[in-house]
């Protein structure tokens, strides 16, 4: 009688064990849950999604202002700013000679500009 009641009761006890685990299943597959769990899920990869543009973000950040300094520097916009006047700079000037300071007495036309060549030869 002793073998009967062990397997008896081993066998509620197999049986408790899978009506549990199916209800488990059962319950896990249900719209609710499923919606509840994809969400969850949804939120997870967007947190996750969210922290790597960051960092994606601050390294692009960094690099583009090492960048920025490296052609200040080739450029030369970071160097020290001398705060003196700079000195008078000097302009190429295309002089009139027809103005009054080359012209002695009254003004003059100008004369016919000479060529190195001939134009009317072919060459």
């Amino acid at each position: 009688m002793f073998r009967r009641t062990f397997w008896f009761t081993s066998g509620v006890a197999a049986g408790v064990w899978a009506t549990t685990k199916v209800n488990r299943k059962i319950k896990q597959l249900t719209p609710e849950h499923l919606a509840v769990t994809a969400a969850n899920k949804a939120i997870e990869a967007g947190g996750r999604l969210k922290d790597r543009a960051v960092d994606f973000a601050l390294e692009v950040r960094d690099h583009m202002a090492r960048r920025e300094a490296e052609l200040g520097d080739a450029l030369g916009l970071n160097a020290p700013v001398d705060r003196e006047l700079p000195a008078p700079r000097s302009y190429a000037v295309i002089e009139n000679r027809n103005s009054p300071k080359y012209v002695e007495g009254p003004a003059r036309k100008p004369t016919h500009q000479t060529y190195p060549y001939n134009r009317n030869e072919d060459h």
